[in-house]
């Protein structure tokens, strides 16, 4: 099959095509813009394979979508290419807008087109192709929890920042285009990921990175926001297996069924590498800051037959060890526009 990743050069997509390398015999095509949060460093060793091409561009771009389905033969999208990091989503709501709306969009009317799916019985949601269209999308769409429960994929979204506002938006086009079109698309709503790759504007390479360094951490409120963390090779291997396994129509919720306060984690990071907790600095809460999410994945587990197989503490070790393995790498992100976007956010709260 030909597969198309957007934002391929982005943690998890560069993850994804990683995946896919080494475990497929599939074409690979990464379209990607090589935003703040895409580096092609991310790829390397990946960009010799023959069966790896990368496309520099944006999925907004209307006339570059049409060209890569008609050159390319598309078989399958997974769309990853998005603006991610709430902060920003606050300082510049107008790019996620720009991205994860209207750059879905297009993606969707390119694929529809190119595919000729037609209407389908409402009654009757078979199809011969299977799923062709994966949104990969995030908990977070579905708001904050109290201390109990989680969200399933009958969970009403109630996104409360720009950024899950965006991704809700998203979703729900995505959703249209099967209830109007009868177009093959599934959303995965994942919690938040880790590993090799990430950007260290997020908490695990954040804190990976200043403690290496000697730095201050910068933890907001009281740090006892809760997340569920997936170590990112298993969200690989989940998306994969809704292309192989999925059903046209329906959404999957992935979570690694790792449940942690950030300030706890915060602590394990330091304890793993040798530093002292006085780094730790409390800095004001983010606004509309979610206090919990948890993700159940019974869905996926039963109807799918997938479940992750890293438990947290061994992930994480992957993890840092790999951060601590490639210094050259974290250091060539940590420098120029990823400073100043640090220093704009958190110096500026720091109590």
């Amino acid at each position: 099959m030909n597969i198309l990743i957007t934002g391929g050069a982005g943690f998890i997509g560069s993850n994804l095509i990683r995946y896919l390398i080494e475990n497929t015999d599939h074409q690979i095509v990464n379209l990607d813009l090589l935003t703040y949060a895409g580096n092609l460093k991310n790829l390397e060793g990946i960009d010799l394979d023959s069966r790896y091409r990368f496309i520099f561009g944006d999925i907004c771009d209307k006339d570059l979508v049409k060209q890569i389905f008609d050159e390319s033969d598309i078989d399958i999208v997974v769309n990853l290419a998005a603006e991610s990091h709430v902060d920003r989503s606050i300082e510049e709501p107008e790019i996620f807008i720009k991205t994860n709306v209207m750059g879905t969009q297009t993606l969707l009317e390119a694929a529809r087109k190119k595919w000729k799916a037609a209407p389908h019985d409402k009654h009757d949601r078979k199809y011969k192709d299977g799923v062709r269209f994966i949104q990969v999308s995030t908990d977070e769409v579905y708001g904050s929890l109290g201390e109990d429960g989680s969200f399933s994929e009958t969970t009403p979204i109630a996104p409360n920042s720009p950024y899950s506002s965006s991704k809700a938006s998203a979703d729900m086009l995505v959703m249209a285009y099967w209830k109007t079109y009868g177009f093959p698309a599934v959303i995965t709503r994942c919690s938040n990921n880790f590993g090799p790759y990430q950007h260290p504007e997020k908490l695990i390479p954040l804190v990976i990175n200043n403690a290496i360094k000697g730095k201050e951490i910068p933890v907001y409120g009281n740090g006892e926001q809760i997340r569920d963390w997936l170590y990112v090779e298993d969200h690989c291997s989940a998306i994969y297996t809704v292309i192989k396994k999925g059903k046209a129509g329906e959404i999957y919720n992935i979570g690694g069924n790792n449940e942690i306060e950030n300030i706890r984690l915060v602590r394990q990071i330091l304890r793993s590498i040798g530093k002292s907790e006085d780094l730790i600095r409390y800095v004001t809460d983010r606004p509309g800051h979610d206090k919990r999410y948890a993700i159940n994945c019974s869905k996926i587990s039963c109807e799918l037959d997938w479940k992750p197989s890293y438990v947290f503490d061994e992930g994480l070790h992957r993890t840092v060890c790999w951060y601590l393995g490639n210094k050259e790498w974290l250091e060539s992100i940590v420098s120029g526009e990823y400073r100043d976007y640090y220093d704009r956010v958190y110096k500026s709260i720091t109590n």
